[in-house]
């Protein structure tokens, strides 16, 4: 009797349980489905610890677009904007570089290359770059850090600090001689500007000499660069940029101001080289006068009738570079063959102006 009546309490049990079962059952479907933007119904979220693991998670060394804000196709969009000019210059001796792995900043390292084209570099020892772009070194390292496995799909990015090997020269009439690197695309006078532009005593006939070219590139610059852009040629790595100084014509002896004039882009006349000079004075003897001019075999004078030139009876005669007009004191002790050491003596004491016909 006793059987009878446990087998009927647990009886009684199991269909509390399935009553309890079904009731859970029917409250869950009665409830609305949550619904997300646009109407659609959201899927059941997924607990933090079942959610799989992103394979960008896992590697520290890989960029993530979730983490930055740009992925695969932004680094393929920096890459395209990369300047023209890093695709020809080339790295050499000297340059110093700074190298930096994308979301690896321990990778980051600054380098100078060594006369042998070679940069050391962390955990791939050396690679040699001279004679490569910057996009070449770039994916040259790229696959040394990849195939050592160091770094799963690396973006290298070498900036250029020092162009030692890529520089122009600028020698000549400038404020700063010297050698200044040339990364990407330069003008003519972006590079004049860096030198520190012009002296007072530069001429404007400038020569750019170029590698494995034999001839110079000859340019004319007119006194104001702004008149003529044409001028404001390209500059490549490697040239050498000579700035001469200006010609020089000297007047000296009886003149009211003995001079060096300057003239550069136009011609100077000896009544043009003697008005700027202050004339000649009350005691200079006009008959007297004389050009001393530098010839292939030698000093040369010329003898002038300058007192028939001031009277338009005789032609004016243009003067040369480094020509020397003399103009002696009239009654002077100057003896016959000693004009040349006379006016060689006072040319070392004149006033240097700038002329500009």
């Amino acid at each position: 009797m006793e059987s009878g009546t446990s087998r009927s309490t647990r009886r009684g049990y199991a269909w509390l349980l399935v009553a309890f079962f079904l009731t859970v059952c029917v409250a869950v479907a009665q409830q609305p489905a949550a619904v997300g933007e646009g109407g659609q119904n959201n899927p059941p979220a997924v607990p933090a610890a079942a959610q799989p693991v992103s394979p960008a998670r896992t590697s520290a060394t890989e960029p993530s677009g979730a983490q930055t804000g740009v992925g695969q196709a932004g680094v393929d969009e920096i890459r395209k904007d990369t300047p023209e000019g890093l695709a020809t210059v080339k790295l050499g001796p000297s340059d110093l570089i700074e190298l930096s792995v994308y979301n690896v900043p321990e990778l980051t390292t600054k380098a100078r290359v060594s006369s042998a084209g070679d940069v050391y570099l962390p955990l791939i020892d050396y690679v040699h770059v001279a004679g490569l772009t910057q996009e070449e070194a770039q994916t040259l390292i790229e696959k040394r850090l990849e195939d050592g496995g160091f770094v799963r799909n690396p973006h290298v990015t070498i900036f250029v600090d020092e162009a030692t090997s890529q520089g122009v020269s600028v020698l000549g009439e400038v404020a700063k001689p010297g050698i200044y690197p040339v990364v990407a695309d330069h003008k003519l006078y972006s590079v004049i500007s860096e030198a520190g532009g012009f002296t007072a005593s530069s001429s404007r006939k400038i020569a750019i000499i170029r590698q494995n070219q034999a001839e110079p590139i000859h340019v004319n610059l007119p006194r104001n660069l702004a008149d003529d852009v044409s001028s404001n040629v390209d500059v490549q790595p490697g040239d050498t940029i000579t700035v001469p100084r200006a010609p020089i014509i000297y007047v000296v002896g009886d003149v009211g101001r003995p001079s060096g004039l300057l003239v550069d882009n136009g011609t100077l006349t000896v009544l043009q080289a003697l008005a700027l000079a202050g004339g000649t004075n009350r005691t200079a003897k006009m008959s007297g006068a004389r050009i001393i001019r530098k010839g292939p075999t030698g000093m040369t004078e010329t003898t002038l009738q300058l007192k028939k030139m001031l009277e338009a009876k005789t032609p004016d005669v243009t003067l040369q570079a480094d020509d020397i007009l003399f103009v002696p004191v009239s009654g002077g002790r100057v003896l016959a063959g000693r004009t040349f050491e006379a006016a060689m003596a006072l040319t070392t004491a004149v006033g240097i102006y700038a002329v500009h016909p």
